[in-house]
C-alpha cells in the first residue's frame, strides 16, 4: 500500500490505530514439552547413569587364575614354636695345623693321611743346605769367641803375676832404701858421712814409697778392669752358645712332629717339593671329642647367642647340643656356628656326618599362624592376596609378620584366624591387585 508524505513538512502522515492493530497480533505460547526438552532430560540421564557408575565400579585390575594351580592356606590359631632347622656336620672338637717351622725341601714322608699319631711323632723330614751351613758357621763362630777369651783370661793372669811381682820388687826396694835411709841418718847426725849420700838415700826411699803406692793403684785398676772385661767376654759367649743351641733347634725343626695326638688329616706335602717357612702342610684331629659345625640364613643373626639349646633325632634316640660359639663373619648370606654335645653322643659317630638339627630360639607362645609358602619371597611377608567370603576372588591386602619356623609365619596384624590366603609364589600375578579363581 502506497505511502503518501506530506508536501510541506515531508513526514507522513499518521496511521491509523486501527490499521496498527491490524499489523502487531499478540501470538500465545503452545502448552506442554518441546522436542529440544527430551533432549536435554536425556542427557541429564545419562550423565547421573555414568556418575553412578563410575562411583560404584571396582576398576581395580583383576588377574584370572586357575585354583588347582594354587596353594590356599588357612589362618588358625595356635602355638607358635620359635625354631629354626638347621643343617649341621660333624668336625672334630679341635683341629691344630701344621706349618712349617723351617723351609726346606721333603725329603721323606713317614706317616699318611688318616693314620692316628701320637705326639712327637716325626710325619715328615726336611732338607734344608743353608741351614746346615749357617750352623757350621755358628759353630766356628762359638769356637773362635771361645777361644779369644780363654786368651784374654792367660793374658790377664800374666799381667795379674806381673803386676804382684813388680809390687813385691817395690817393697824389697823399698826395704832396703828404707834401711840405708835409716843409717845414713845415723851417721849425718855424728858427721861420720857426707851430706850429699845421706839426702841421696832419703830421695831413694821417697821415690820408692811413691812408686810402691801407683803400683798397688795401677794393680787395683787392672784387678776392675779385668774383672769388668772378663765378666762382658763371659757375657758374649753365654749369649753366642744361645744362639748356636737356636740354630741348632732349626735343625731339629727339619722333623716336621706331631704337636697332639690324634687324627692326621690333610698332609699336603709330597717327596721333592719345596716347603716355605710357615707354610701349611697339614692338620691334626683331635678325636677325643667331637662338636657340630651348622650354617645359618644371616637373617637370624641377631637372634643367635651362646647356650642356645638344639637337639636332633638318630635311630638310637635323641641328642642335645648347645650353641658353644657364634661367628660374627658373614659370607654368601651365612654365618656360621659351633655347637656341643650336652650329653650322651650317637655310637657311631663320626667326622663328615650330617644332621637336621631343631635349633630352639625362643619360648612356646599363642599366635595367629599362617602357613609358609613361596609368597613371601615375592612380598617380604609385607602383603597377601586374601579370598573373599565365597572363595571366588582374592584381594591384595597388607599384613605385618613377627617370627618364622619351618612351617608358620607368626602373623601380628592383618589377618584373622579362619581367613583364606593364597600361599604359593605370586611371580604369575604381576601388578594386579585382585585375582579371580575359575
Amino acid at each position: 500500500m502506497p505511502v503518501h508524505r506530506d508536501p510541506v513538512s515531508g513526514l507522513h502522515p499518521p496511521v491509523s490505530i486501527d490499521l496498527l492493530m491490524g499489523m502487531d497480533r499478540i501470538i500465545e505460547k503452545k502448552k506442554g514439552l518441546r522436542p529440544k526438552h527430551y533432549v536435554w532430560i536425556g542427557s541429564g540421564l545419562v550423565l547421573i547413569l555414568a556418575l553412578v557408575k563410575l562411583v560404584t565400579t571396582d576398576y581395580a585390575s583383576v588377574y584370572k587364575a586357575d585354583r588347582d594351580k594354587l596353594t590356599i592356606s588357612e589362618t588358625i590359631e595356635g602355638q607358635f614354636n620359635d625354631y629354626i632347622t638347621v643343617v649341621g656336620q660333624v668336625e672334630p672338637i679341635a683341629i691344630i695345623y701344621l706349618d712349617a717351622i723351617e723351609g726346606g725341601r721333603v725329603e721323606e714322608r713317614l706317616i699318611e693321611e688318616g693314620t692316628m699319631v701320637r705326639e712327637g711323632d716325626i710325619i715328615l723330614r726336611l732338607e734344608n743346605r743353608q741351614l746346615y751351613q749357617t750352623i757350621l758357621n755358628s759353630e766356628a763362630a762359638l769356637a773362635e769367641k771361645e777361644n779369644y777369651l780363654r786368651n784374654t783370661r792367660i793374658s790377664f793372669e800374666t799381667e795379674l803375676i806381673q803386676s804382684k811381682r813388680n809390687i813385691l820388687d817395690n817393697e824389697h826396694r823399698l826395704n832396703r832404701t828404707k834401711r840405708t835411709y835409716e843409717q845414713y841418718g845415723q851417721l849425718m847426725k855424728d858427721d861420720l858421712i857426707a851430706r850429699e849420700d845421706y839426702l841421696q838415700a832419703k830421695e831413694n826411699y821417697e821415690y820408692e814409697v811413691r812408686l810402691l803406692e801407683i803400683n798397688k793403684l795401677k794393680a787395683r785398676n787392672d784387678s776392675l778392669i779385668r774383672v769388668t772385661s772378663m765378666q762382658t767376654l763371659e757375657n758374649d759367649l753365654a749369649k753366642m752358645r744361645e744362639m748356636f743351641y737356636l740354630v741348632r733347634e732349626r735343625l731339629d725343626h727339619l722333623n716336621v712332629r706331631a704337636p697332639v695326638d690324634g687324627q692326621l688329616g690333610m698332609l699336603d706335602a709330597e717327596i721333592g717339593q719345596s716347603i716355605g717357612m710357615g707354610q701349611r702342610i697339614g692338620q691334626i684331629n683331635v678325636l677325643t671329642d667331637f662338636k657340630v659345625v651348622a650354617q645359618i640364613d644371616e637373617h637370624y643373626i641377631d637372634r643367635i647367642r651362646r647356650d642356645l639349646t638344639a637337639t636332633f633325632d638318630r635311630a638310637s634316640g635323641n641328642y642335645r647340643l648347645t650353641v658353644r660359639k657364634v661367628y660374627p663373619e658373614v659370607r654368601n648370606g651365612q654365618f656360621k656356628i659351633d655347637l656341643v654335645f650336652e650329653g650322651d653322643k650317637p655310637d657311631n659317630i663320626r667326622t663328615g656326618q650330617t644332621y637336621h638339627i631343631r635349633l630352639e630360639l625362643g619360648q612356646p607362645e599363642k599366635a595367629v599362624l599362617l602357613p609358609r609358602g613361596g609368597f613371601f619371597q615375592s612380598t617380604g611377608g609385607q602383603w597377601v592376596f586374601v579370598l573373599d567370603k565365597d572363595g571366588t576372588n582374592a584381594t591384595k591386602r597388607s599384613i605385618r609378620i613377627g617370627k618364622q619356623n619351618p612351617q608358620y609365619y607368626e602373623v601380628l596384624e592383618g589377618l584373622e584366624p579362619g581367613e583364606k590366603v593364597i600361599t604359593s609364589g605370586y611371580e604369575m600375578f604381576g601388578s594386579n591387585a585382585k585375582v579371580h579363581l575359575k
